[in-house]
């Protein structure tokens, strides 16, 4: 990735949300590639979902992991993240810090939004996220 392509920051004068596993402001700059990716669920190419929230949140992101690579990019390139989860509580988003810190071991934490919900598309899903991410 070109240095400066993606800037994650967290600016003085709002709370630090690094301990929550996401940053506040996510800049690019200009002329380079933007991919976005479709919000992701928690199954393989077989269609089944486990019912466990962490296998769920870890398949996610492997199936963000691979949509990103097709176009040569890295989960650091991702920019904005949006999460929707099922019957959110502080267990789930826990396990998702923990997830994210494990991607993101620096803290640079892509932007998110994190939206709880009590259903998505598909009946057994606990979580979907999407990615817009940046190439140069």
């Amino acid at each position: 990735m070109k240095e400066n392509l993606l800037e994650i920051s967290n600016p003085e004068g709002i709370y630090d949300p690094r301990a929550h596993g996401y940053s506040h402001v996510a800049s690019v700059a200009a002329n380079n590639l933007f991919v976005f990716v479709a919000g992701q669920g928690g199954s393989r190419t077989d269609g089944v979902l486990s019912e466990d929230f962490r296998t769920q949140v870890k398949i996610v992101f492997d199936n963000i992991e691979i949509a990103l690579s097709s176009k040569g990019l890295k989960m650091q390139n991702i920019a904005k993240l949006t999460t929707l989860v099922v019957n959110y509580d502080d267990e789930k988003h826990q396990v998702i810090i923990e997830e994210s810190t494990k991607i993101w071991p620096d803290l640079k934490f892509p932007v998110n939004t994190l939206i709880p919900v009590t259903r998505l598309a598909l009946r057994g899903m606990l979580i979907e996220i999407d990615a817009t991410a940046v190439g140069g």
